[in-house]
């Protein structure tokens, strides 16, 4: 599963108003129950705060991956937050999160999950993905530097 099946546009929010990481789970959750649909948004954030209470999951310069299981979703699925002035979260180096990759999946699917969040991990080694992504205006910009980026990386792969 590549991150551009994951992140569609639809499931990016750029200028996130979050000031912080509670604001933020509340928006990126309530992006996604809007977009998806779906009435899941206590599960989802429940998933995504049990999993928040074992370790910060703002791991470096800027970005945060907050993630989490449920069985309200029945495969992997995220959205992707770009915040303009900085989030306050509790970040692993104790700075504002700029980029956050929320990332969902159902308890069974722990295999595609793992590969989700390496694929991630994986583009973030390239600080040039997340300065462009970081500069995007819109949605659709945001999704096409996960796909150029993501290309880059199948070719290396």
């Amino acid at each position: 599963m590549f991150l551009q099946d994951v992140f569609l546009p639809n499931f990016i929010k750029v200028n996130l108003e979050a000031e912080d990481k509670e604001e933020a789970f509340e928006e990126l959750v309530d992006h996604f129950c809007q977009s998806h649909e779906s009435n899941i948004r206590e599960e989802l954030l429940s998933a995504l705060n049990e999993r928040e209470a074992k370790m910060s999951t703002g791991i470096q310069k800027g970005v945060a991956i907050p993630h989490g299981n449920t069985n309200a979703v029945d495969a992997v699925c995220g959205v992707l937050g770009i915040s303009r002035k900085g989030i306050e979260y509790d970040a692993l180096d104790s700075k504002p999160v700029y980029l956050l990759f929320m990332i969902v999946a159902p308890h069974e699917d722990f295999e595609t999950h793992l590969r989700v969040l390496k694929r991630v991990a994986e583009l973030l080694e390239n600080p040039e993905f997340s300065t462009e992504l970081q500069a995007q205006k819109d949605a659709q910009g945001a999704f096409r530097v996960i796909c150029k980026y993501e290309n880059i990386m199948s070719t290396l792969d």
